[in-house]
């Protein structure tokens, strides 16, 4: 059952990407965009975590499949940061909008992260997608330190 709540989710997340590349037609909009993404994309990052922090046996298909869409999900919440977004129902901080080249470096260092994460978690080796997760944990906590409210 989980497994096809995760599915649904994503597929739902896949298909309302195709908005995202359009320009959002209220910011609003775009805000609840990426919340949404960032979500679904922690839900199944915390996934990986479980294993990986020895709270749940290790399952190397189920680590796959999450961080398969870890990777999907890490292109998607970058489009909605535009203009207007910074305001209303959001953690985000000014500094996105006036450090814009550092905030894009993070979010490419995250994919890139995420990637890698991705590409452990084919192996089945726990020990490399321990390592790859910590990595992955960085990028995230270096954004949320720099650009996010508590």
């Amino acid at each position: 059952m989980k497994k096809a709540l995760s599915i649904a989710l994503a597929a739902v997340a896949l298909a309302s990407a195709a908005p995202a590349m359009a320009q959002f037609q209220k910011p609003e909009d775009a805000v609840k965009y990426r919340k949404g993404a960032f979500t679904v994309m922690a839900a199944h990052f915390s996934r990986i975590g479980a294993m990986a922090n020895g709270r749940v046996p290790f399952d190397a298909k189920v680590a796959a499949d999450n961080a398969a869409l870890v990777e999907t999900m890490s292109k998607l919440p970058w489009d909605a940061f535009g203009p207007g977004t910074d305001k209303g129902d959001t953690r985000a901080l000014p500094a996105i909008w006036t450090e814009q080249a550092q905030f894009k470096a993070g979010a490419d260092k995250f994919q890139a992260e995420a990637a890698k994460l991705n590409a452990a978690a084919k192996t089945g080796n726990l020990d490399a997608i321990k390592t790859a997760f910590g990595a992955v944990g960085q990028s995230c906590k270096a954004c949320h330190d720099n650009y996010r409210k508590d």
